[in-house]
């Protein structure tokens, strides 16, 4: 609150110079669109154009520069200032235990997790004391500890899902800015020049996917899997994102879900009759997952160079998915199959998951239920 308190009174200094670099960049832009026209008939231009980019560029970045300088020190990510708890820490827990001493500093950990890069010979050791502390409360036995585990967790698992999401929004806009033909758009150019701005941390994409899976993890071994399920269950437009992502980032992504279609299975297993109350949210959550991460695993690359999964594990997730789909309605099993079928028939580069032999029973079945009719 005190951060946004200040950018608001520093309003009038934080949007000049934002408003001065995107009417520059406007500007700038309409007239390349000359010289790029003016290049192909003189060959001069081609010199003169690239001398005004660099110089651009260079305006852009210096400009920039002087934008974060001018912030206000409680705005600057670096800055940390504790906030104390209003009441006395020890009757927290009884009041709501995400306010309690424990659960603060466990989100920070994790926090500072996602915020420093694995190049960092720090990071080995904040993510140690991150599970350190994870593992003492889970071994205290006690329902406000197993509360914090739950909650910091699940809130870590939500944040890092929409970190890598606009990592991979980030990724796709510089991957479809230039194709590689021709002289490049000055757009292409100034979103690389600004990249400073919008992930200034040095987190790849690849790192919160691999700390997705960590938390995910963790919140199994808490006991907490339907978190994560859930959530990723419910992470579509990542999913959509996914299948043009570079291949060691699908590759990733591919683990996260093998991971959590088991655990969703598992907890299928282990669903008994007093639980019957959650079938229905269960099964929309399946529906969830398989729509949105099954595309993924058609599509993902599974070459013999680096593959992502061992032919076991191949088969014993070609197994898991195709338990999770038979629980489906029929309608429901069709959705999926359809869906299956066509990523898997147009993806030339890999021949898994392999739901043939389902496919066939769900015709069969579909046959007999019109003959019934």
């Amino acid at each position: 609150m005190e951060v946004e308190m200040d950018m608001m009174e520093n309003l009038p200094s934080t949007i000049s110079p934002l408003l001065l670099r995107s009417m520059a960049s406007s500007v700038f832009t309409y007239a390349d669109k000359l010289f790029i026209n003016l290049a192909e008939k003189f060959k001069p231009f081609e010199i003169i154009r690239y001398v005004l980019i660099t110089s651009f560029l260079f305006f852009l970045r210096l400009l920039s520069f002087l934008f974060l300088s001018d912030l206000p020190p409680k705005s600057q990510s670096h800055v940390y200032t504790f906030n104390p708890p209003k009441s006395n820490d020890r009757y927290l827990i009884g009041s709501g235990v995400s306010d309690s001493g424990i659960a603060r500093a466990l989100s920070q950990v994790l926090s500072i997790v996602n915020d420093i890069p694995v190049s960092s010979r720090k990071y080995a050791i904040v993510r140690s004391l991150a599970e350190g502390l994870i593992e003492e409360n889970r071994r205290e036995d006690a329902e406000g500890l197993r509360e914090v585990n739950r909650a910091v967790l699940s809130s870590a698992f939500s944040r890092t899902l929409s970190y890598l999401e606009a990592a991979m929004v980030e990724l796709g806009q510089d991957r479809i800015g230039h194709d590689g033909a021709g002289p490049a758009p000055v757009q292409y150019w100034v979103k690389r020049a600004l990249r400073v701005d919008v992930n200034r941390s040095g987190n790849s994409a690849e790192k919160l996917a691999a700390e997705l899976l960590w938390l995910a993890q963790k919140l199994v071994d808490c006991g907490f899997g339907e978190e994560a399920v859930e959530r990723w269950a419910s992470a579509s437009n990542l999913a959509s994102l996914s299948l043009l992502a570079e291949p060691r980032l699908q590759g990733s992504l591919v683990k996260v879900s093998t991971f959590l279609f088991k655990q969703a299975r598992d907890m299928e297993m282990a669903l008994d009759e007093t639980e019957e109350f959650y079938e229905e949210s269960r099964r929309q959550t399946k529906m969830k997952m398989l729509t949105s991460w099954l595309p993924l695993l058609c599509r993902a690359s599974n070459g013999t160079d680096m593959p992502v999964l061992s032919i076991n594990e191949k088969a014993e997730l070609e197994k898991v998915l195709e338990e999770t789909i038979e629980l489906l309605d029929h309608e429901e099993q069709e959705q999926v199959l359809s869906l299956w079928l066509h990523h898997f028939a147009y993806c030339s580069s890999s021949d898994w998951p392999n739901l043939h032999a389902l496919y066939c029973r769900w015709c069969t079945n579909s046959r007999k239920l019109l003959l019934l009719h």
